[in-house]
């Protein structure tokens, strides 16, 4: 009985640090990739948008968590890829600019497709999910765009059994281990857009499944709960080629605490940028990146902890590359994201 008792106490502790938080991963970045979390935003721009994106948190904590990323979202209509009204050949307005805003017009109904691939490793927990996605774009009015997004796909979620110690290898309790199972997943967004603002509500994880383990009762001691995000910004104007881009994202993830991130973007026309970041109860980050040229941009960002494990953690680290691939109009930054 005793052994059986160890073995359930490291079970549930392992499977605490998701019941009581967030069960996926979180993104210092989400303004360089908002796809990730709202599956509406997949063809917003008229060119194959893709980014590559690495995060380790809490360095120096071991088992601390990883996160490695690949998305990949694109348009489908001939009406808006090679004729939004709002996409400039090269050396036209850059979209920092206040003359892009005042000539800006809602894009072209059409279709958006989307692929994203994440895995995500903490300690002996790690899960891999694989999603594809369908959006449409609808210009409501002469400015506002708003699209709609639904997501659906897999998740992989494995417990290490190696990397922990039992008292008895061949416990009885192992055999009842729902351990490497792929299950359904699926998630639904919003997302209306402008010229220099954006608002949208997301909702990922939205069918609840079970994980690991099962009592005789038929119990299980530990379930993925839904996800739910709202994030707005809006861009200020400093100067003609100078936009200041404040945004939020609230996080509301039963039975957790409501929080949220903070970020701001300063940027200088279509070539780099910096800002800061606050996490609620979490961390304070720095973010810089630069668009190199038509096809290739990167961004990075570090978080320094304030709660209470920055007694044992050197911070967080996060970069992200993208491509803008079929990007006929040789663009160097995003005309209807940010």
């Amino acid at each position: 009985m005793l052994k059986r008792t160890l073995f359930f106490t490291g079970v549930i502790l392992c499977m605490g640090i998701f019941a009581y938080a967030q069960q996926k991963p979180q993104y210092t970045q989400y303004i360089f990739n908002n796809y990730l979390l709202n599956p509406a935003v997949a063809g917003i721009e008229n060119y194959t948008d893709v980014k590559l994106g690495y995060r380790s948190q809490w360095t120096g904590l071991q088992g601390a968590p990883t996160t490695a990323y690949f998305t990949v979202n694109a348009p489908l209509g001939s009406d808006f890829t090679r004729g939004d009204a709002a996409s400039f050949p090269s050396g036209g307005d850059s979209p920092y600019s206040r003359l892009y805003t005042s000539e800006y017009r809602a894009a072209e109904p059409h279709h958006g497709i989307g692929f994203s691939l994440i895995t995500d490793k903490a300690g002996p927990i790690d899960q891999t999910n694989i999603m594809a996605t369908y959006a449409y774009h609808l210009g409501i009015t002469e400015k506002l765009n708003l699209a709609v997004g639904v997501s659906a796909g897999a998740n992989h979620l494995h417990l290490n059994t190696s990397e922990l110690t039992f008292e008895n290898p061949d416990d009885p309790v192992l055999r009842n281990l729902e351990n490497n199972k792929w299950k359904p997943d699926a998630a639904i967004g919003i997302w209306a857009y402008s010229s220099n603002y954006f608002f949208g509500i997301s909702a990922q994880q939205i069918l609840p499944q079970n994980q690991y383990i099962s009592t005789n009762n038929g119990q299980n001691l530990s379930k993925t709960v839904p996800h739910y995000f709202a994030t707005a910004g809006y861009k200020f104007y400093l100067s003609d080629d100078v936009s200041f881009l404040p945004s939020a994202l609230i996080k509301f993830i039963q039975p957790a605490p409501t929080t949220f991130d903070i970020n701001a973007k300063l940027s200088f026309r279509d070539r780099f940028w910096f800002g800061g970041s606050y996490r609620k109860d979490d961390s304070f980050g720095i973010l810089a990146g630069f668009n190199l040229n038509s096809l290739i941009n990167v961004s990075y960002s570090y978080d320094a902890t304030t709660s209470a494990l920055r007694t044992v953690s050197n911070g967080s680290h996060e970069i992200v590359i993208g491509l803008m691939l079929n990007n006929i109009y040789k663009l160097t930054s995003p005309q209807h994201g940010w």
